[in-house]
């Protein structure tokens, strides 16, 4: 069965980040980019707090989201060089779908704040999952826009937090596998 390249195991086995610049068209149609959020919805969610929301940026509104990053860092940065600009302005515009992954902690709630975290990320492995099973590529990222409060503040306020960028698209080459740890190096036995 672990040979198998078939069944969903072999889709978990395969399943690569591809870089946000490199996707291409198409990507999913609005009923594929519903599914793909209803599963990562499925998500670990100690105590049914769905902690996570999921922010959709259509094409129409790309630009503004660039328009958003690239104000931020120049507040922050004023003496940014023209080539920071530039890559934060290209940001937004990567890819054909771009889903903004928030963690929305319930701060009232006994649920420990890092469990409400960490189902955040689930949420977006999830995501990741769920568009290479449909065929698609995908790109959690991470980078500047995501720890600043302005960029956070134009989704939702704090405590909300930026998870990612998951960017979704369609690759034109295989994608190169990357080194992974030896499993031997990341796993031990305990008591032993």
């Amino acid at each position: 069965m672990l040979n198998d390249t078939t069944t969903p195991l072999a889709l978990l086995r395969t399943r690569r980040s591809g870089r946000p610049r490199d996707m291409i068209a198409p990507g999913p149609s609005d009923r594929q980019l519903t599914a793909m959020l209803e599963i990562a919805a499925r998500t670990p969610d100690h105590g049914k707090l769905a902690p996570w929301r999921f922010a959709v940026v259509p094409g129409t509104a790309r630009a503004g989201l660039s328009a958003v990053i690239t104000a931020a860092y120049r507040a922050e940065r004023p003496q940014a060089a023209a080539t920071e600009i530039a890559a934060l302005e290209a940001f937004a515009t990567q890819a054909p779908a771009l889903v903004v992954v928030l963690s929305q902690p319930k701060p009232e709630s006994h649920i420990p704040l890092w469990e409400q975290e960490l189902s955040a990320g689930a949420a977006c492995m999830n995501l990741l999952h769920a568009a290479h099973a449909m065929g698609f590529v995908a790109g959690w990222v991470t980078g500047w826009p995501t720890y600043s409060d302005a960029v956070r503040d134009a989704f939702a306020p704090a405590p909300a937090r930026i998870a990612g960028f998951v960017f979704i698209g369609s690759t034109g080459a295989p994608l190169e596998e990357r080194p992974r740890p030896a499993i031997e190096a990341v796993v031990s036995t305990w008591g032993t």
